[in-house]
């Protein structure tokens, strides 16, 4: 069975860490990936090949890293000095071919129920 479950969402201050997990199961995707939706907004964050590229959105360069165990069939996404700005609903993704970039993510075929990560002082 097809399976997306992320965890590891929660609430900070501003300039802290979190670090979201997605465990998939079912299918070895081509690239995954996470998104973010916040009210009225939805934006890709970052995407990752299975042999390792990485795309990230300028909002989150050089403060997010996204990293899969293939071993785990687990994704990552390591989210430090957080910002009031990246609270929403972040979801884990996948899709099976196309491109592979933060941008196309949100439109991936399959998707976790999402975790909910709140920054606020």
């Amino acid at each position: 069975q097809l399976q997306l479950v992320e965890s590891g969402g929660g609430s900070v201050q501003p300039g802290g860490s979190l670090r979201l997990s997605c465990a998939t199961s079912g299918y070895d995707f081509s690239c995954l990936g996470w998104f973010r939706q916040a009210p009225g907004k939805e934006q890709g964050v970052a995407s990752i090949t299975r042999v390792g590229r990485t795309s990230y959105a300028d909002s989150v360069k050089g403060r997010f890293t996204i990293s899969l165990d293939n071993a785990k069939n687990t994704l990552y996404l390591q989210m430090n000095n957080l910002q009031t700005e990246d609270t929403a609903m972040y979801y884990c993704a996948a899709r099976k071919s196309g491109l592979c970039y933060d941008w196309t993510i949100p439109a991936s075929e399959y998707r976790g129920q999402g975790t909910p990560v709140t920054v606020s002082s």
